[in-house]
């Protein structure tokens, strides 16, 4: 069996089946996906080419559209999953593991100043709720769920829960679980 790509892995998240090249394009009508399509296929062409700069431009417009502020220079694991779509805000210096979700309204910026000063670095299978804020340098550990509205300018262990503003942790080893749906390995 071929290895499949990234894209391939991203929509199967949603679905979870493979899909076809022509699967993949069919689903593009929700606008999650269609972004992930596009996002994924500007990540593949070097920014100063004329092809990356033709996508950028494309994607430029369906950011403006859809509400969804993720650059092709961010990096990011296969596998991920925007649940909703509109006002998504992610720093284009930020790290994202593999297998993350995350939903409408959710900010994950830089620190200008501080002890934190920076951008988060987030591990695999996080769930990141509906309007989180995650600011700084901080590291988010593999299997924690961001609760809604929870803001976090703290590192967050692995196996963790994190509620609340100011935000509080609790370990929890099936912090994800039925959460992070159709894994990839």
């Amino acid at each position: 069996m071929a290895e499949k790509t990234t894209l391939q892995k991203d929509f199967y998240r949603e679905s979870g089946s493979w899909l076809s090249t022509v699967q993949i394009w069919k689903k593009c009508i929700n606008p999650n996906l269609h972004f992930i399509y596009l996002l994924r296929i500007t990540q593949k062409h070097p920014k100063n080419t004329f092809s990356g700069k033709f996508w950028r431009l494309i994607l430029r417009h369906y950011q403006i559209k859809y509400g969804f502020q993720i650059y092709p220079e961010t990096q990011i694991g296969a596998g991920l999953y925007l649940g909703h779509w509109g006002a998504l805000v992610i720093n284009p210096k930020a790290k994202i593991g593999k297998n993350c979700n995350i939903a409408q309204g959710v900010t994950i910026a830089q620190a200008n100043r501080g002890r934190n000063e920076g951008v988060p670095e987030i591990g695999d299978e996080v769930w990141i709720g509906p309007n989180a804020v995650l600011v700084g340098n901080i590291r988010i550990g593999n299997n924690v769920l961001i609760a809604p509205n929870a803001y976090v300018n703290f590192n967050v262990p692995s196996n963790s829960v994190v509620v609340g503003n100011p935000a509080q942790i609790s370990p929890n080893e099936n912090a994800t679980y039925d959460y992070i749906n159709n894994k990839i390995e």
